[in-house]
């Protein structure tokens, strides 16, 4: 159990962050702005030479000589200071980058979908309509590959059954759900709060591992994100999918983006291991962890889904590879299933990537998301850093 006030370098960092490779951003009240940072040894230092933005630095094209040469990047201070708020704070490890994200990518949030779309958005129906549908469709779908040939005889059984969905079309079907979580810049870090909009009555965290991808496709690292999400806004209807998830405060990442490198590969990615905890002001308490190895796609193959020659992102982009979670422990009463109440404490880890840890509070009192691209031009224009960019 972590407060507000106890975050410290070592309750977020992985578990072997002396031979990880990790880059984030802060604001540092030294440089009046924020920063693109590596860490090393829990000090952070300045990127700014290489580029002024986070984006920049992901598109260096040998980016580990670049970030070989830690003696000529200046020493902002330790991650202590920045996560005690001495000398700035953490800001979520993307800048110019598209946030973009996958949905209904693992079997038991599949089934939680469906459950939505049948309940209407109301959580007095969920537990029924799941008592019914999961020992027809959990069986189906665990270890099912998206887009095989077995998918479309399940798609198939499915249909004749009068179970098809549009959630188990993109679930298992050839074409994955691709979509914009936020826009660039909006996303909060690692000790801020999150928000969930007020019209929302049933509502979760989704946990999720999230790639950063260079403007080419190349993959080049990995850290979590928390694609907040209301449950009975998009069950009303899925095409309030923008209301359900791009609100203020609505997206986490963080706390740094771990490179891919030999202490790291993508292999390894593969068999993480996320944990979700859930701590509420009222004493509730809900816990959970899931494989990665339970994707139905493959990252690369999502990767792929966003990014190519029909879709570019030239500042580069992440990509939350869907939820492992679906969380359904009743909260406010029997058969209520769960949603978040303010004050929650959300806790998203695994020992390679570390942990991202926020707070609930309502979007509308969230702190406004007020620094977009043209306030950092201005920034940094300021700071004499525009020609790094």
């Amino acid at each position: 159990m972590i407060s507000k006030t106890a975050l410290r370098a070592e309750t977020i960092l992985p578990e072997d962050a002396a031979r990880a490779q990790l880059v984030g951003r802060v604001w540092s009240d030294a440089q009046g702005g924020p920063c693109p940072v590596l860490v090393s040894g829990g000090r952070l230092l300045d990127l700014s030479s290489l580029s002024a933005t986070l984006s920049g630095v992901l598109e260096n094209a040998d980016l580990p000589s670049a970030l070989g040469a830690r003696a000529g990047f200046a020493d902002l201070g330790s991650l202590d200071a920045f996560l005690s708020g001495e000398a700035g704070h953490l800001l979520a490890p993307v800048d110019l980058q598209a946030v973009k994200a996958a949905g209904v990518t693992f079997a038991d949030s599949m089934l939680e979908r469906v459950i939505e779309e049948q309940a209407k958005g109301d959580p007095q129906r969920a537990a029924a309509i799941r008592g019914r549908l999961a020992p027809v469709l959990g069986d189906s779908l665990r270890g099912l590959v998206a887009g095989s040939e077995q998918a479309a005889k399940v798609k198939s059984l499915l249909q004749d059954m009068d179970l098809w969905s549009q959630y188990l079309e993109v679930g298992i079907g050839p074409d994955a759900e691709i979509f914009t979580k936020a826009q660039p810049m909006s996303a909060v870090a690692c000790g801020e709060l999150v928000g969930i909009h007020p019209i929302s009555q049933w509502n979760n965290p989704e946990p999720e591992v999230v790639m950063a991808v260079r403007s080419d496709g190349t993959i080049l690292g990995a850290t979590l994100g928390n694609d907040v999400n209301l449950r009975d806004v998009e069950g009303r209807s899925a095409l309030l999918l923008g209301k359900a998830k791009d609100n203020n405060a609505s997206c986490a990442l963080g706390p740094f983006i771990r490179l891919f490198d030999e202490h790291f590969t993508i292999d390894d990615l593969r068999r993480v291991r996320v944990s979700l905890s859930v701590h509420g002001e009222d004493g509730f308490e809900m816990t959970g962890e899931s494989p990665m190895e339970a994707i139905s796609r493959t990252p690369e193959n999502l990767v792929s889904q966003m990014i190519n020659r029909n879709h570019q992102y030239p500042d580069g982009a992440v990509l939350f590879l869907g939820t492992m979670f679906a969380p359904s422990k009743d909260r406010r009463g029997a058969g209520m299933g769960f949603t978040h109440e303010i004050g929650d404490r959300v806790e998203i880890a695994t020992p390679r990537l570390g942990r991202l840890v926020n707070w609930v509070d309502r979007s509308d009192a969230c702190p406004p998301w007020t620094f977009g691209i043209s306030a950092l031009m201005k920034n940094l224009a300021g700071r004499g850093l525009l020609q790094t960019v």
